[in-house]
């Protein structure tokens, strides 16, 4: 890039703060994530995360099914700006059965919101994504949300984190009262005042802070309020204080309290994320280099979806810009192939509405259009070549047979069953059993069945059904092994469509002990972690 240029894109980058949102299913995050919008006033009135009557849903959750069931299937965008700073904020699902999707995501960001319910504190799917954090070496800052329902104490919650996580918490903001009998925040960077909230009808729009010095409030008037003043202190006295530096190298989480269905302490976390969240840094590559963000255009495809805009059936490849600067219509190299790539239909991203971008900076996420070729983990650049690591290979747990309904429509069902794998919904095997008329397909969890059901018959029209089959565990196998295995009972030997690797399938552990005990020479091996 010209000096202008290389000036640009690091100017343009320290504006930028891409984080996602992790939890539990239902911690409240895609609540958090509207009242996040809400606070910036990119939307007027935030939505109801289960559709209830006469209520919207959230601007995140736009696919059909995710409205109808009150859940989060697929991640969403959501690009905004908020003082002088753009947020790139990125919405996962929260059910287990989608974490291969929530995975990409952790991918494309730089800092994490992990958000805990007061009543639940760290649940399981919560501590794998952590872990996932971790490894990435991403920040974490950490809300606990729903205090205005009965819950633990705060300083429980603290400890849990301590003792689970192996991660200091730094409390930030600090409640008055109870969970449940939640009578305001204290910002410990300014302590001496009480922030009080007034709520407005079911948390449609922003509740009204009141910033009350305490010296000035009777003992009598906030109840909670000497409890809340003493556990400071003893915070204060042990060293449970914020570090930047310990925040940014992942031993220590800023923790802020709030209720995010009431817009309570969300615009304390939101410029929380502004002031403390890390601004785009340079990247590493698959040869262990790293790749800086005044470097020319380079991006990394991490999601690709379909079908959000039902009147175009088109399909949009989410990437994160990693440096450089994005200018539509540029010709990137598809680093895959090596071929050509037009980028003629950028947008920019917020939920399922998007806008044409014409030029994108490093922590940008854009959608480029009708991108057939790319898949998941795939790397664009221009001038200078870079290949980012791929993306992890999940370890499938449930295989099902699926067949159309409608032998008239095996083209449309064909299609879809491509279009759904090149997404990244469902992994498709082929058998020799069965042929590619009936593909085997392989998930993490059941619900992403649920899902390729779903989208074949509304957005596709090839209705279909599902025949489970009783397999449990996979490892990864060689032709020599395809052909032991061929002759072992309960057993099978399926080809991954997408890379053509073979995969040895067994009903539990148990079996899976036995057939190598009796085979010691055949070739199984575990497929790359969730967090490799």
């Amino acid at each position: 890039m010209s000096g202008i240029g290389v000036v640009e894109a690091c100017e343009q980058a320290a504006r930028r703060r891409t984080f996602a949102v992790i939890s539990h299913p239902d911690a409240g995050k895609s609540t958090l994530t509207e009242a996040l919008a809400l606070h910036a006033r990119v939307i007027s009135e935030a939505g109801a995360v289960h559709g209830k009557a006469g209520r919207r849903g959230v601007t995140s959750d736009w696919m059909a099914m995710e409205r109808e069931r009150g859940i989060s299937v697929t991640s969403a965008v959501l690009q905004f700006a908020y003082r002088d700073t753009v947020l790139n904020l990125l919405d996962t699902p929260g059910h287990a059965d989608f974490s291969e999707d929530t995975y990409r995501v952790l991918s494309a960001v730089d800092c994490a919101v992990m958000l805990l319910d007061a009543a639940k504190g760290l649940e399981p799917q919560t501590l794998k994504l952590f872990d996932v954090c971790r490894h990435r070496r991403l920040p974490v800052i950490t809300f606990i949300n729903k205090w205005d329902r009965p819950g633990r104490e705060a300083l429980e919650l603290l400890d849990e984190i301590e003792q689970r996580l192996g991660i200091h918490p730094a409390p930030v903001t600090w409640p008055v009262g109870n969970a449940g009998e939640l009578q305001g925040l204290i910002d410990r960077r300014r302590p001496a005042h009480l922030i009080h909230f007034t709520r407005t009808p079911g948390g449609a729009t922003a509740a009204a802070e009141h910033h009350l010095p305490i010296n000035d409030i009777a003992v009598d008037e906030v109840p909670g309020l000497g409890a809340a003043v003493e556990e400071l202190a003893l915070l204060e006295g042990t060293g449970a204080n914020y570090d930047q530096t310990r925040f940014l190298a992942g031993t220590s989480t800023p923790v802020f309290f709030g209720a995010a269905v009431s817009n309570i302490g969300v615009s304390l976390l939101l410029n929380a994320v502004v002031d403390l969240a890390p601004a785009p840094a340079p990247r590493l590559t698959r040869d262990g280099g790293v790749r800086k963000v005044e470097a020319s255009f380079s991006g990394l495809v991490f999601k690709v979806q379909a079908n959000m805009d039902p009147a175009h059936r088109d399909r949009i490849a989410f990437v994160r810009v990693c440096s450089g600067v994005f200018e539509r219509g540029m010709i990137l190299k598809h680093a895959a192939t090596g071929r050509p790539f037009a980028t003629k239909y950028a947008h920019s991203i917020f939920g399922q509405d998007r806008a044409t971008v014409d030029r994108a900076y490093p922590g940008d996420i854009i959608g480029l259009v009708n991108a057939g070729a790319l898949r998941p983990g795939d790397t664009l650049y221009q001038d200078e070549p870079v290949v980012f690591p791929p993306m992890p290979t999940f370890a499938p747990e449930h295989f099902a047979v699926i067949r159309s309904k409608d032998p008239s429509r095996s083209k449309q069902f064909r299609r879809g069953i491509e279009q759904l794998e090149a997404e990244g919904v469902v992994q498709v095997l082929v058998s020799n059993r069965r042929g590619r008329q009936a593909p085997v397909l392989a998930a993490v969890g059941p619900m992403q069945f649920d899902v390729v059901l779903y989208r074949l018959e509304y957005e596709l029209g090839a209705p279909a059904t599902l025949e489970p089959l009783p397999y449990r565990l996979a490892r990864r196998t060689d032709d020599a092994g395809r052909e032991l295995l061929e002759r072992v009972r309960g057993v099978e030997v399926l080809t991954r469509n997408s890379d053509g690797e073979l995969l040895a399938v067994f009903p539990d552990q148990w079996r899976f002990n036995v057939v190598r005990r009796d085979l010691p020479g055949l070739t199984l091996e575990s497929l790359i972690a969730a967090t490799g």
